[in-house]
C-alpha cells in the first residue's frame, strides 16, 4: 500500500512538475541587449509621495503640497559623482492622471539607492515664455542628458489640459534651468506644432567611461513618441525638425505589434544608446485592453522592452525584443492610481561600472533595477498564461 502511494504521489508530483515547466515561457536576452536588470529587493521603492513637503507656486501664488499625491517617471543623470534622479511629482488638487499640477523633483544619491531630496521642485510651470504651454498641467515625464561639455538637457511633456507638447530646456547644474519651449515650434513653418508630442529620448553613447550626448550624421538624434516611434534632428538641441516620408508626414520608424506586450503603444524611454552592436531604444510597451492584446500580460499594462537600431542609419529598425526584459511584477509596480500595472522606464546611467534604470511604479512610485555587465542577470519570467 505504501508503495503504491510513494507511486501515485511521484506520478502527481512530475505531472505538476510537466505543468509548470509547460507554463514557463523561455525569456533569454540577445547579445546587443541589455539586463537583466535586478530590482533593489530591501530598498524599493526609493521615492514615494511626501504629505508634508510645501512649494510656493509662483503661478497660483499659494503654498502647494507639491509631492503628496504621486511621484514617479524619473530621469536620471550623474553629477559630481552621484546620481541625480529628476522625478515628476503630482500635487493633491485635482482628480486623475493628468489632471493635477505636475512639477519636477531633484534627488540625489552616492550609491545610486538611498536618496536625499530637495523639498522644493527644480521644473515647474512658472511666469514664464513656458507658462501658456506648462499651465495648469505642468510638467511631466522627464528625459534628460548631458553634452561632453557637461550643459544638462532635459526633454519633457509640457501639459496645458489642451495639447500635450515636448519642451525642452538647459542646465549647467540640474537645479536651475532655461526653459527654450516647445521643440517643434519653428520647424517646417510650425507644421508640427500643434501635435500631441510626448517621450524624447535623446542618441547618447559612452565616451572615456562618461554617458553622454552624441551625433549622427553631423545632427543630434531624437527618438520620440508614444503611440509610434518617430525621430527628429537638431544642430542645437533647441529647435528640432522631425523626420519626414515621401510625402512630408511623420515617419513611422516602429509601431505596435498585434499579440505583443507592445500591441497598443511603443512609447521611448531613457536616452538611447550607441553600441558597438547598433543603436539601443529603451521603451515602454502598452498592452491592448482587448482584442489584440498579448495574453501572457494583463490589459493596459506597461511592460519594458528594447530595440535594436542601426549604427549608420538610426531610422532602420534592425529587430526587437518579442518579450519585455522587464515587467510589473511587485505589489508596488501593480498597485497605485494605475492599478493594470506599470514599470515605466526614463532614467538610465552608467554608474560604477553597473547601469541604474529607474522607472515609474503605476505612476505612483519610483523603483530602481540594475544591471551588472560582469554578473549578467535574466530578465523577468513570463508566464504562458495571463496574469
Amino acid at each position: 500500500m505504501m508503495t503504491k502511494t510513494r507511486i501515485l504521489l511521484a506520478g502527481l508530483l512530475l505531472a505538476f512538475s510537466v505543468n509548470c515547466l509547460a507554463q514557463q515561457v523561455e525569456n533569454k536576452l540577445p547579445k546587443w541587449a541589455f539586463g537583466g536588470f535586478v530590482r533593489s529587493e530591501n530598498i524599493d521603492p526609493i521615492i514615494s509621495p511626501d504629505t508634508a513637503s510645501r512649494f510656493f507656486d509662483p503661478v497660483s501664488k499659494k503654498k502647494v503640497a507639491w509631492e503628496a499625491n504621486d511621484t514617479f517617471n524619473p530621469a536620471a543623470a550623474i553629477k559630481n559623482g552621484k546620481i541625480v534622479v529628476m522625478y515628476r511629482a503630482e500635487d493633491l488638487y485635482g482628480t486623475g492622471i493628468g489632471f493635477r499640477t505636475s512639477r519636477i523633483g531633484y534627488a540625489e544619491s552616492a550609491d545610486g539607492i538611498n536618496y536625499k531630496r530637495r523639498p522644493t521642485p527644480v521644473l515647474f510651470p512658472d511666469n514664464d515664455i513656458a507658462k501658456k504651454y506648462e499651465w495648469p498641467g505642468g510638467c511631466e515625464d522627464p528625459r534628460v542628458a548631458v553634452t561632453s561639455t557637461g550643459t544638462y538637457v532635459v526633454f519633457y511633456t509640457e501639459w496645458n489640459r489642451d495639447v500635450p507638447r515636448l519642451g525642452v530646456a538647459k542646465s549647467t547644474d540640474l537645479i536651475h534651468w532655461k526653459k527654450y519651449g516647445p521643440i517643434f515650434k519653428k520647424a517646417y513653418n510650425g507644421k508640427f506644432f500643434n501635435i500631441a508630442s510626448k517621450s524624447a529620448s535623446i542618441l547618447t553613447q559612452i565616451i572615456n567611461r562618461k554617458q553622454v550626448i552624441v551625433k549622427s550624421h553631423g545632427k543630434y538624434w531624437l527618438y520620440w513618441g508614444e503611440h509610434h516611434v518617430y525621430a527628429a534632428t537638431s544642430t542645437d538641441l533647441v529647435n528640432w525638425a522631425p523626420v519626414v516620408n515621401a510625402n512630408g508626414e511623420l515617419k513611422e520608424l516602429m509601431s505596435p505589434r498585434d499579440g505583443y506586450f507592445d500591441s497598443d503603444l511603443t512609447e521611448c524611454g531613457p536616452p538611447t544608446l550607441m553600441t558597438k552592436n547598433g543603436i539601443i531604444l529603451f521603451y515602454n510597451g502598452k498592452n491592448k485592453p482587448a482584442a489584440g492584446r498579448d495574453t501572457r500580460f494583463n490589459a493596459n499594462s506597461y511592460c519594458a522592452g528594447q530595440a535594436l537600431f542601426d549604427r549608420n542609419d538610426p531610422s532602420k529598425v534592425l529587430t526587437r525584443l518579442d518579450l519585455p526584459f522587464l515587467r510589473p511584477m511587485k505589489p508596488f509596480e501593480k498597485s497605485g492610481q494605475y492599478v493594470n500595472g506599470t514599470v515605466f522606464i526614463e532614467g538610465m546611467v552608467y554608474f560604477k561600472k553597473k547601469w541604474f534604470l529607474y522607472y515609474g511604479c503605476a505612476d505612483s512610485r519610483v523603483a530602481v533595477a540594475v544591471y551588472d555587465p560582469s554578473k549578467p542577470a535574466p530578465p523577468d519570467p513570463v508566464s504562458a498564461a495571463s496574469n
